[in-house]
């Protein structure tokens, strides 16, 4: 799939299956700066909402992808920033819906389901995944890096009210950072907090690729699967290697570029998603590396691609 602007995939995840990407923000631009960020750090961490694209554009790519024959089992509103920040995120939804029968996701880190007009329009979605890593001002500070102006308890009250009344399917996500939030007093109190919200499934996460603070380590497995049996349903640990497409796709390099842009892949990963030769995959990265529109990340010995520093 090549030529679209804000829309990207669709991306196998053991998740949601076949998905695609619908991103509403330019990147990094959220609520958060969180230290585990997959897409690097956030600049100016805010609340402040704004239509970054014309809904009408948007709803014009779903329109043609659609045309062309795309196929997916869920759209979902994510990316390289928080999508409740565009003003016009519930229209989008609707949008959707009116056009496919294909179920939507709304991706957020639920910091700004504390606004009414933010609970309203994320209703629309048929399933919607809020963060909750932290347990008191101090660790969320720690973990999440908010703007000065955003309080731990005002994002975890609207969190609260938007589950209280959601009919769709919640899902909530916890993302372990070692030594920040995975001792047994911060696990139970999160989990205490958690479990209050009545979520459909809970997702234990760790850092899996690069994060923004490259002193982030990922928690071991026993810690995540520890942890796991402190919540109510039990909670899931994620795997992290992706399906593979059924078939061969074309080797689109806008494809590659706007996959590892929101999502930082290795170029295996990068070859199984398109069932292509990890060479020419490679190569294709490499012309994207040199060009400054995708990053080299070395971890632990290991090659990773993601957005420009």
């Amino acid at each position: 799939m090549g030529g679209f602007r804000h829309l990207f995939g669709p991306v196998p995840s053991r998740r949601l299956g076949l998905s695609l990407g619908v991103d509403l923000v330019p990147p990094k631009t959220c609520v958060y700066d969180c230290v585990f960020c997959q897409i690097g750090k956030t600049p100016s961490p805010t609340w402040k909402r704004a239509e970054f694209v014309a809904v009408s554009a948007v709803l014009a790519e779903v329109d043609r992808w659609l045309a062309e024959g795309g196929k997916a089992e869920h759209i979902t509103l994510a990316g390289a920033g928080e999508p409740t920040l565009h003003i016009g995120f519930g229209d989008v939804l609707h949008g959707i819906r009116a056009r496919c029968s294909i179920p939507t996701v709304l991706f957020s880190n639920g910091a700004l389901l504390f606004l009414p007009e933010v609970r309203e329009k994320a209703r629309i979605a048929d399933i919607a995944k809020v963060s909750w890593s932290g347990w008191n001002e101090a660790s969320w500070r720690r973990i999440n890096r908010p703007p000065p102006d955003l309080s731990f308890q005002r994002v975890a009250e609207g969190i609260r009210r938007f589950a209280a009344d959601y009919a769709g399917e919640l899902w909530v996500e916890v993302f372990l950072v070692p030594g920040l939030n995975d001792s047994p007093p911060a696990l139970q109190a999160i989990a205490s907090q958690v479990n209050e919200l009545g979520a459909a499934r809970i997702h234990l996460n760790t850092a899996s690729r690069p994060p923004a603070d490259p002193t982030v380590r990922p928690a071991p497995l026993k810690t995540l699967q520890n942890a796991a049996a402190l919540f109510h349903p039990t909670a899931e640990i994620p795997e992290e290697m992706p399906l593979q497409l059924e078939g061969a796709a074309p080797l689109d390099r806008s494809h590659i570029e706007n996959t590892v842009l929101r999502h930082p892949a290795t170029a295996a990963q990068l070859a199984a998603l398109l069932g292509q030769p990890e060479s020419n995959v490679t190569a294709e990265l490499d012309r994207l590396e040199k060009e400054g529109r995708v990053r080299r990340i070395v971890r632990a010995g290991q090659i990773w691609y993601g957005p420009p520093a």
